[in-house]
């Protein structure tokens, strides 16, 4: 009992960062972050150290469903959870995420790069409606190049599931690809993108 704690430096370290990031790190992205400042510690003993000390991700995201059953046609799963690419604009990814900002309702509609993770465009609407979608479409369709082998994946939401989205993609010889039906892992660099997102910008403050 009397001996010191072997790991009161890296309690220490952890509080530190956790103050630093106002309660928006949970010990996943704090692990990420003692990594980054050289002390290399295993997950599950940063989650431990963080319940002893009581400290908690104060963000809890909320997820948008847009699944409402088959609407339309379902796309296979092309993508596979190959999240990597060789060169821009040949995987991109997209999503519809929901938030409360002033409280009111909005919905964002972005499509992301998986070469860099950029952010091509996206659409923000008070309602989630196709019009958020298409509009998002024409503009990410500004950034194509004439020869491109462009595949865009997607969940099984209502939206991506329509003919008027369909025919988009394949009037820009775009390849279709969508998530397995309720599995979040087969988008799951959109899902973190978001995650990140709102943690960062929106809750906290």
């Amino acid at each position: 009992m009397n001996r010191p704690d072997p790991d009161a430096d890296l309690k220490a370290e952890i509080k530190v960062i956790y103050e630093e990031h106002e309660g928006r790190y949970g010990y996943r992205r704090i692990r990420d972050e003692l990594a980054n400042r050289g002390q290399k510690v295993n997950h599950k003993k940063v989650q431990r150290i963080m319940k002893e000390l009581g400290l908690k991700c104060l963000v809890r995201m909320k997820k948008y469903k847009s699944y409402k059953g088959k609407v339309g046609k379902i796309a296979p799963n092309i993508l596979d959870r190959n999240f990597t690419a060789d060169a821009p604009i040949e995987k991109w990814v997209t999503d519809i995420t929901e938030f409360k900002l002033f409280g009111e309702k909005l919905y964002l509609s972005p499509v992301l790069d998986l070469y860099n993770g950029e952010i091509i465009t996206y659409t923000i609407s008070s309602r989630p409606t196709y019009s958020l979608v298409s509009g998002m479409l024409e503009k990410a369709f500004e950034r194509l190049p004439e020869n491109h082998k462009l595949l865009m994946h997607s969940d099984q939401g209502w939206h991506y599931q329509m003919k008027q989205y369909r025919y988009a993609l394949e009037s820009k010889g775009i390849v279709q690809s969508m998530s397995r039906k309720g599995n979040c892992y087969d988008n799951s660099v959109m899902e973190n993108f978001f995650g990140i997102m709102k943690s960062e910008f929106l809750y906290i403050k």
